[in-house]
């Protein structure tokens, strides 16, 4: 009698699963950050609101129109209009896209700029990295907002020079915390086998340094974006921004301050709003992600 031959009927060795990546462990812990997704919300909603608002809710914010000045808010005007008859919610929009611009532009920017220079000192090491930390420290001590209104007072700057000299007075943060990073990572092994192996300072910091401090590079970029809101709206209140017709939510404050003495408060209340909330949002996306990118803090 044959013997019958059974199947092999042992269980398949059950696969580990497969590790999330970093990158998904972070937004995770991101999206548990209920105030971080908050102001993410804030952050999109602003932005449609002032590159896509103007294409649903068009408004004229060039000429100037006695016969409809500071009326109230209505059905025709929702939040009024300023002192020479400008719709205010369409000022708002026309505001808000000159505030995200240069505030995004600038914060980028100041980021790229203290990023190079914060890897390079780090790197560098020795009198050259104390040499340039030393600048540093020097322009820290100066307060930016002085430099501003100097600069102002002297030329007019357009929304690109507004972008350049916010770049060039804000880099000095970002600079310190990549200059932080730097010194920890060129001591990796992979760092200083590239090294051993002919690798060019160069490749050391844009191969091996730059892209494993990306997320203090994201983290800082949101606080500078947030940075440069605020100090354009600082240099527009005390009337040394942007110059007519163009206009910011800084400028909006300052054109409406005397008006809202008279109890024209929609002139004032909407551009403070707008930037207590944005400022408010970007500095909830920078902690959401700074605790999202903590190793230390992962489960």
């Amino acid at each position: 009698m044959s013997a019958v031959i059974q199947p092999d009927m042992a269980p398949a060795k059950a696969r580990p699963p497969r590790a999330a990546s970093g990158a998904r462990l972070a937004v995770r812990r991101y999206l548990r950050n209920k105030l971080a997704v908050v102001g993410l919300a804030v952050v999109v909603f602003f932005f449609l609101f002032c590159f896509a608002g103007p294409l649903v809710y068009s408004t004229d914010q060039t000429h100037t129109m006695l016969q409809q000045v500071n009326l109230a808010p209505s059905g025709a005007h929702w939040l009024g209009t300023d002192a020479v008859g400008h719709d205010v919610l369409g000022r708002l929009m026309y505001g808000g896209k000159v505030s995200l611009t240069v505030g995004l532009a600038a914060g980028v920017l100041a980021t790229v700029i203290g990023t190079l220079w914060g890897a390079a000192a780090g790197y560098a090491g020795g009198w050259i990295d104390a040499l340039m930390m030393r600048i540093v420290d020097a322009g820290i001590a100066i307060p930016a907002l002085f430099i501003l209104l100097v600069v102002s007072a002297i030329t007019t700057p357009g929304l690109t020079g507004l972008v350049v000299i916010l770049g060039l007075v804000s880099w000095l943060v970002p600079s310190r915390l990549v200059r932080a990073e730097t010194l920890t990572l060129k001591n990796r092994d992979y760092v200083l086998t590239l090294r051993a192996t002919g690798g060019t300072h160069a490749r050391a910091i844009l191969r091996h340094i730059l892209p494993n401090s990306v997320s203090t590079i994201i983290v800082a970029a949101t606080f500078q974006v947030a940075d440069a809101i605020l100090l354009v709206a600082y240099v527009s209140y005390l009337g040394m921004g942007v110059r007519p017709p163009q206009t910011d939510w800084g400028g909006m404050l300052s054109a409406g301050l005397t008006a809202a003495y008279s109890g024209y408060w929609w002139l004032i209340l909407p551009p403070g709003l707008a930037i207590i909330l944005v400022v408010w949002a970007f500095n909830a996306i920078g902690d959401g992600l700074r605790d999202a990118f903590d190793v230390r803090g992962r489960g």
